[in-house]
């Protein structure tokens, strides 16, 4: 897997970051693409169609990452058997949670139209979309900070994948959650505490699994990769074909073979 790394004792910022610390600034880093992602449609009107031709974008890029980092990589290091297990069991976990939330108001979070329910419409749905956005965010950042324990930094292609996948969904949630008359101390606080907690996620992945075995790490690679997959095609390519319809195929694949020269050219 292509890296970069942050810093080292002769760096550019006169000291070593340890492990865990560049962990979650990475993190960090990949979650702040929400909050640009909001500022836009804050500030912006983005018509739809561009928000879903970059959602759809993003989707394929995250698929690319999962394909030939993320699970190959956990199904060399882990085995076949470990990789496929945690990987439905990521899967699994990701759709019992957005069930759940979906119920409580959730269901339509990345959705740019009119789906979102306003707080009087459903009470708890406010709460419920930021749980999800969460929900969404963590399994990224994991896999993140992951990417860092063979010491080789951070996986570029998983980075770019998840910076390029948040900015739409910033976009696309905050256009849903400006017409269901959410206020903007409501949709940045969300975005800055899910950018927060990205870093912290992608922190904590090192701090506990440090000096896991290689079999260990991945698995929970798998887990965290199954739960991806699944948020990519419950959320992002509905919400992309809302627009782009028969095109959506078509972007995803570029999207796709991007993320894939990035890997290996990187």
């Amino acid at each position: 897997m292509a890296s970069l790394s942050y810093g080292t004792d002769n760096g550019p910022y006169g000291e070593q970051v340890s492990t865990w610390i560049e962990a979650g600034l990475w993190g960090l880093l990949a979650g702040g693409a929400l909050v640009i992602g909001a500022a836009v449609a804050w500030l912006v009107r983005v018509p739809r169609v561009v928000s879903s031709t970059v959602m759809a974008f993003g989707a394929g890029v995250l698929i690319s990452a999962l394909a030939f980092d993320l699970v190959d990589e956990a199904a060399t290091t882990g085995g076949v058997p470990a990789t496929v297990a945690g990987f439905l069991v990521g899967a699994l976990a990701y759709v019992g949670g957005n069930i759940v939330l979906a119920r409580r108001g959730a269901r339509h979070r990345k959705r740019s139209g009119d789906l979102q329910p306003r707080e009087d419409d459903q009470q708890g749905s406010g709460t419920a979309i930021a749980l999800g956005a969460l929900l969404d965010g963590v399994p990224e950042s994991v896999v993140l900070g992951l990417s860092l324990l063979g010491g080789h930094g951070v996986g570029v292609p998983v980075l770019a994948a998840v910076f390029v996948s948040n900015l739409p969904e910033g976009l696309s949630s905050t256009v849903g959650m400006k017409r269901a008359g959410r206020s903007a101390t409501f949709v940045f606080g969300v975005w800055t505490s899910i950018a927060l907690a990205a870093g912290v996620a992608g922190a904590l992945g090192v701090l506990l699994l440090g000096d896991a075995s290689d079999p260990t790490v991945a698995a929970i690679t798998a887990v965290a990769a199954g739960a991806i997959l699944a948020m990519v095609t419950d959320t992002m390519i509905p919400e992309a074909f809302e627009e782009t319809r028969l095109w959506t195929g078509l972007i995803a694949t570029v999207g796709f073979i991007v993320a894939f020269g990035i890997s290996r050219s990187a």
